[in-house]
Protein backbone atom coordinates (compact mmCIF):
# COMPACT_ATOMS: atom_id res chain seq x y z
CA UNK A 1 0.00 0.00 0.00
CA UNK A 2 2.95 2.26 0.45
CA UNK A 3 3.30 2.43 -3.80
CA UNK A 4 2.45 1.27 -6.94
CA UNK A 5 5.83 0.61 -7.19
CA UNK A 6 6.43 -1.24 -4.03
CA UNK A 7 7.69 -4.99 -3.80
CA UNK A 8 7.79 -7.20 -1.40
CA UNK A 9 8.83 -10.23 0.44
CA UNK A 10 7.68 -12.26 3.56
CA UNK A 11 8.87 -15.07 5.17
CA UNK A 12 5.29 -15.77 7.50
CA UNK A 13 5.83 -16.81 11.01
CA UNK A 14 4.23 -16.38 14.07
CA UNK A 15 -0.01 -16.08 13.77
CA UNK A 16 -1.19 -12.63 13.73
CA UNK A 17 -3.77 -10.69 11.42
CA UNK A 18 -4.52 -6.81 11.35
CA UNK A 19 -5.69 -6.30 14.77
CA UNK A 20 -4.07 -9.30 16.90
CA UNK A 21 -3.58 -13.05 16.85
CA UNK A 22 -4.93 -15.24 13.68
CA UNK A 23 -7.80 -16.93 14.75
CA UNK A 24 -8.27 -21.00 12.70
CA UNK A 25 -11.35 -20.95 10.67
CA UNK A 26 -10.83 -23.96 8.76
CA UNK A 27 -9.90 -27.26 10.59
CA UNK A 28 -9.18 -29.35 6.95
CA UNK A 29 -5.76 -27.71 7.16
CA UNK A 30 -3.11 -27.50 9.43
CA UNK A 31 -2.77 -24.66 11.58
CA UNK A 32 0.43 -23.10 9.07
CA UNK A 33 -0.92 -23.71 5.55
CA UNK A 34 -4.54 -21.70 6.81
CA UNK A 35 -2.08 -19.00 7.83
CA UNK A 36 0.19 -19.15 4.67
CA UNK A 37 -2.98 -19.30 2.61
CA UNK A 38 -4.38 -15.97 4.31
CA UNK A 39 -0.98 -14.30 4.02
CA UNK A 40 -1.09 -15.07 0.20
CA UNK A 41 -4.66 -13.96 0.19
CA UNK A 42 -3.52 -10.26 1.54
CA UNK A 43 -1.13 -10.19 -1.59
CA UNK A 44 -3.52 -10.63 -3.49
CA UNK A 45 -6.67 -8.30 -2.46
CA UNK A 46 -3.64 -5.62 -2.69
CA UNK A 47 -3.32 -6.46 -6.53
CA UNK A 48 0.27 -8.19 -6.43
CA UNK A 49 0.75 -11.45 -8.49
CA UNK A 50 1.58 -13.52 -5.15
CA UNK A 51 4.45 -15.87 -5.68
CA UNK A 52 5.52 -18.46 -2.96
CA UNK A 53 8.92 -19.94 -2.54
CA UNK A 54 10.33 -22.22 -0.26
CA UNK A 55 13.77 -21.19 1.66
CA UNK A 56 17.05 -23.51 2.19
CA UNK A 57 16.84 -22.54 5.72
CA UNK A 58 17.05 -24.69 8.69
CA UNK A 59 13.70 -23.52 10.11
CA UNK A 60 9.83 -25.66 10.14
CA UNK A 61 8.70 -22.20 8.71
CA UNK A 62 10.87 -21.55 5.40
CA UNK A 63 7.64 -20.87 3.19
CA UNK A 64 7.70 -17.19 1.92
CA UNK A 65 6.13 -14.83 -0.47
CA UNK A 66 6.88 -12.38 -2.81
CA UNK A 67 5.22 -9.43 -4.70
CA UNK A 68 7.12 -8.30 -7.67
CA UNK A 69 4.31 -6.98 -10.01
CA UNK A 70 0.99 -5.66 -10.07
CA UNK A 71 -2.39 -7.47 -11.39
CA UNK A 72 -3.50 -3.54 -12.33
CA UNK A 73 -3.06 -0.58 -13.94
CA UNK A 74 -1.53 2.09 -12.00
CA UNK A 75 -4.47 4.12 -13.01
CA UNK A 76 -6.68 1.77 -10.77
CA UNK A 77 -4.84 2.45 -7.54
CA UNK A 78 -7.45 4.43 -5.72
CA UNK A 79 -10.02 1.30 -6.74
CA UNK A 80 -7.24 -1.00 -4.82
CA UNK A 81 -7.02 0.94 -2.54
CA UNK A 82 -10.77 1.44 -1.42
CA UNK A 83 -10.59 -2.78 -1.72
CA UNK A 84 -7.82 -2.94 0.57
CA UNK A 85 -9.68 -0.69 3.00
CA UNK A 86 -12.74 -2.78 3.32
CA UNK A 87 -10.31 -6.05 3.30
CA UNK A 88 -9.10 -4.44 6.44
CA UNK A 89 -12.05 -3.42 8.08
CA UNK A 90 -13.75 -7.02 7.69
CA UNK A 91 -11.18 -8.61 9.36
CA UNK A 92 -11.86 -6.37 12.50
CA UNK A 93 -15.29 -6.85 12.01
CA UNK A 94 -15.02 -10.64 12.01
CA UNK A 95 -12.55 -10.83 14.80
CA UNK A 96 -14.72 -9.08 16.99
CA UNK A 97 -17.84 -11.29 16.05
CA UNK A 98 -15.24 -14.14 16.52
CA UNK A 99 -14.81 -13.37 20.37
CA UNK A 100 -18.28 -12.70 20.69
CA UNK A 101 -19.69 -16.06 19.23
CA UNK A 102 -16.68 -18.13 20.13
CA UNK A 103 -14.32 -20.36 17.49
CA UNK A 104 -17.52 -21.93 15.78
CA UNK A 105 -17.51 -18.67 13.39
CA UNK A 106 -17.39 -19.08 10.23
CA UNK A 107 -15.42 -16.68 7.82
CA UNK A 108 -15.27 -17.50 3.65
CA UNK A 109 -11.79 -17.70 2.57
CA UNK A 110 -10.73 -15.03 -0.49
CA UNK A 111 -13.27 -12.42 1.27
CA UNK A 112 -11.88 -9.72 -0.50
CA UNK A 113 -15.29 -6.86 0.49
CA UNK A 114 -16.79 -6.59 3.92
CA UNK A 115 -17.40 -9.40 6.07
CA UNK A 116 -20.94 -11.12 5.15
CA UNK A 117 -21.47 -12.55 8.40
CA UNK A 118 -22.02 -8.42 9.47
CA UNK A 119 -24.11 -7.83 6.29
CA UNK A 120 -23.03 -3.78 5.76
CA UNK A 121 -20.17 -1.85 4.51
CA UNK A 122 -17.53 0.17 6.54
CA UNK A 123 -18.48 3.07 8.51
CA UNK A 124 -17.97 6.24 6.73
CA UNK A 125 -16.00 7.50 9.71
CA UNK A 126 -13.85 4.30 9.21
CA UNK A 127 -13.63 4.52 5.33
CA UNK A 128 -12.03 8.11 5.87
CA UNK A 129 -10.06 7.60 8.46
CA UNK A 130 -8.37 4.83 6.80
CA UNK A 131 -6.44 6.89 4.37
CA UNK A 132 -4.25 8.13 7.59
CA UNK A 133 -4.90 5.49 10.00
CA UNK A 134 -5.28 2.38 8.61
CA UNK A 135 -6.07 0.16 11.99
CA UNK A 136 -8.38 2.83 14.31
CA UNK A 137 -8.06 1.31 17.34
CA UNK A 138 -5.12 -0.94 17.07
CA UNK A 139 -2.94 -1.73 20.28
CA UNK A 140 0.43 -3.26 19.40
CA UNK A 141 1.87 -5.32 22.44
CA UNK A 142 4.38 -3.82 24.60
CA UNK A 143 7.88 -3.07 24.09
CA UNK A 144 8.74 -5.35 27.42
CA UNK A 145 7.25 -8.86 27.30
CA UNK A 146 6.38 -10.48 30.18
CA UNK A 147 8.14 -14.34 30.67
CA UNK A 148 5.72 -16.92 32.09
CA UNK A 149 6.64 -19.87 31.17
CA UNK A 150 7.88 -20.69 34.70
CA UNK A 151 11.64 -20.08 33.61
CA UNK A 152 11.26 -16.46 35.74
CA UNK A 153 10.06 -18.41 39.07
CA UNK A 154 12.05 -18.45 41.91
CA UNK A 155 14.45 -21.09 41.82
CA UNK A 156 13.96 -21.73 45.89
CA UNK A 157 10.02 -22.00 44.69
CA UNK A 158 10.78 -24.18 42.03
CA UNK A 159 13.16 -26.90 44.11
CA UNK A 160 10.23 -26.97 46.66
CA UNK A 161 7.35 -27.87 44.23
CA UNK A 162 10.17 -30.58 42.53
CA UNK A 163 10.53 -32.13 45.30
CA UNK A 164 7.15 -32.44 46.97
CA UNK A 165 6.05 -34.08 43.69
CA UNK A 166 9.11 -36.11 43.63
CA UNK A 167 8.17 -37.42 47.30
CA UNK A 168 4.87 -37.88 46.25
CA UNK A 169 5.25 -39.80 43.46
CA UNK A 170 7.40 -41.85 45.84
CA UNK A 171 5.64 -42.47 48.80
CA UNK A 172 2.49 -43.72 46.11
CA UNK A 173 4.78 -46.54 45.42
CA UNK A 174 4.46 -49.45 47.70
CA UNK A 175 8.20 -49.44 49.90
CA UNK A 176 10.91 -51.78 48.89
CA UNK A 177 13.29 -53.96 50.50
CA UNK A 178 16.75 -51.10 49.97
CA UNK A 179 18.53 -53.86 51.74
CA UNK A 180 20.83 -54.14 48.47
CA UNK A 181 21.43 -50.78 46.99
CA UNK A 182 23.49 -52.14 44.31
CA UNK A 183 23.27 -49.35 41.42
CA UNK A 184 21.29 -50.03 38.25
CA UNK A 185 19.42 -52.90 39.66
CA UNK A 186 16.09 -52.64 38.31
CA UNK A 187 14.52 -54.61 41.76
CA UNK A 188 15.80 -52.19 44.11
CA UNK A 189 15.78 -48.64 42.56
CA UNK A 190 12.38 -47.26 43.78
CA UNK A 191 10.31 -45.04 40.51
CA UNK A 192 7.89 -44.39 42.38
CA UNK A 193 3.83 -44.63 40.65
CA UNK A 194 2.74 -42.20 38.04
CA UNK A 195 -0.50 -39.96 38.88
CA UNK A 196 -2.51 -37.75 36.84
CA UNK A 197 -1.54 -33.56 36.98
CA UNK A 198 -5.20 -33.15 38.41
CA UNK A 199 -4.01 -35.97 41.23
CA UNK A 200 -0.37 -33.86 41.87
CA UNK A 201 -2.33 -30.77 41.49
CA UNK A 202 -4.65 -31.80 44.80
CA UNK A 203 -1.79 -32.30 46.80
CA UNK A 204 -0.25 -28.96 46.48
CA UNK A 205 -0.95 -26.09 48.85
CA UNK A 206 -3.60 -23.03 47.71
CA UNK A 207 -0.70 -20.61 47.34
CA UNK A 208 1.32 -22.93 45.22
CA UNK A 209 -1.28 -23.30 42.77
CA UNK A 210 -1.95 -19.77 42.60
CA UNK A 211 1.43 -18.90 41.10
CA UNK A 212 1.49 -21.60 38.96
CA UNK A 213 -1.80 -20.37 37.39
CA UNK A 214 0.03 -16.67 36.39
CA UNK A 215 2.24 -18.80 33.86
CA UNK A 216 1.60 -20.63 30.55
CA UNK A 217 0.98 -24.53 31.38
CA UNK A 218 1.01 -23.88 34.96
CA UNK A 219 2.09 -26.99 36.99
CA UNK A 220 2.50 -29.05 33.78
CA UNK A 221 5.02 -26.39 32.14
CA UNK A 222 7.37 -26.16 35.22
CA UNK A 223 7.05 -30.64 35.58
CA UNK A 224 8.60 -30.51 32.14
CA UNK A 225 11.05 -27.98 32.48
CA UNK A 226 12.41 -29.97 35.21
CA UNK A 227 13.20 -32.88 32.47
CA UNK A 228 15.68 -34.38 34.40
CA UNK A 229 13.50 -35.56 36.76
CA UNK A 230 10.09 -35.87 35.54
CA UNK A 231 8.73 -37.27 32.19
CA UNK A 232 5.08 -35.93 31.41
CA UNK A 233 3.25 -38.49 29.26
CA UNK A 234 -0.44 -38.26 27.97
CA UNK A 235 -1.46 -36.45 31.40
CA UNK A 236 0.22 -38.38 33.62
CA UNK A 237 3.71 -37.22 35.83
CA UNK A 238 6.42 -40.23 36.17
CA UNK A 239 9.61 -39.76 37.86
CA UNK A 240 12.45 -40.58 34.74
CA UNK A 241 14.66 -43.78 34.72
CA UNK A 242 17.53 -42.99 33.23
CA UNK A 243 18.13 -46.20 32.33
CA UNK A 244 15.92 -46.45 30.22
CA UNK A 245 16.66 -43.44 28.29
CA UNK A 246 18.36 -43.92 24.44
CA UNK A 247 21.93 -44.05 24.86
CA UNK A 248 23.86 -41.01 22.47
CA UNK A 249 23.89 -41.62 18.57
CA UNK A 250 27.19 -43.22 17.71
CA UNK A 251 27.25 -42.18 14.63
CA UNK A 252 29.00 -38.59 15.89
CA UNK A 253 32.91 -38.48 14.80
CA UNK A 254 35.04 -39.47 17.76
CA UNK A 255 36.24 -35.99 18.60
CA UNK A 256 32.78 -34.65 18.85
CA UNK A 257 32.13 -37.30 21.06
CA UNK A 258 34.75 -36.73 23.11
CA UNK A 259 34.12 -32.93 23.24
CA UNK A 260 30.72 -33.32 24.32
CA UNK A 261 31.75 -36.09 27.21
CA UNK A 262 34.58 -33.47 28.65
CA UNK A 263 31.52 -30.86 28.51
CA UNK A 264 28.82 -33.01 29.93
CA UNK A 265 28.41 -32.65 33.77
CA UNK A 266 27.46 -29.75 34.53
CA UNK A 267 25.07 -29.55 36.82
CA UNK A 268 24.40 -31.87 40.08
CA UNK A 269 22.57 -35.09 39.87
CA UNK A 270 18.62 -34.27 41.24
CA UNK A 271 18.40 -38.01 42.58
CA UNK A 272 21.98 -38.27 43.76
CA UNK A 273 21.37 -35.21 46.01
CA UNK A 274 17.77 -36.27 46.90
CA UNK A 275 16.00 -39.91 45.89
CA UNK A 276 16.31 -41.98 48.65
CA UNK A 277 17.92 -44.52 46.62
CA UNK A 278 20.17 -42.54 44.78
CA UNK A 279 21.03 -42.52 41.28
CA UNK A 280 20.15 -45.26 39.28
CA UNK A 281 23.17 -44.73 37.16
CA UNK A 282 26.69 -45.06 38.27
CA UNK A 283 28.48 -42.04 38.04
CA UNK A 284 30.20 -42.87 34.99
CA UNK A 285 26.98 -43.18 32.81
CA UNK A 286 25.02 -40.40 34.57
CA UNK A 287 24.87 -37.12 32.55
CA UNK A 288 24.76 -35.29 35.59
CA UNK A 289 27.64 -35.13 38.19
CA UNK A 290 27.86 -36.85 41.58
CA UNK A 291 29.15 -34.26 43.74
CA UNK A 292 30.48 -31.05 43.41
CA UNK A 293 33.89 -32.79 42.43
CA UNK A 294 32.31 -34.14 39.06
CA UNK A 295 31.42 -30.63 37.70
CA UNK A 296 32.75 -29.16 34.95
Amino acid sequence: RSSYSCCYFVLPCCFFDFHGKYSRRQSKKTQYREYLDFVAQVGFVCGFHVEEDCLRIPSTKRVSFIGKSRTYAAAERARIDQQITQFINSRRTCAVATCDRGVGFNHKDHCAGPCKETGSEPPEDETETAGTVWMPGFQPRGKVEQIRNCASLPRDFVNEVVLNVANLLLNAAPQKSCSDKQVGNMSTWNQGESLSLREVAEHLNQETLKKLKNEYGGLQTLLKNNHQVFEVLNGRVHIRDWRKEKPPSKTKPEVKRRLSAEAFKTRLCWFFIHHPDGCSLPSEACPYAHGTEELR
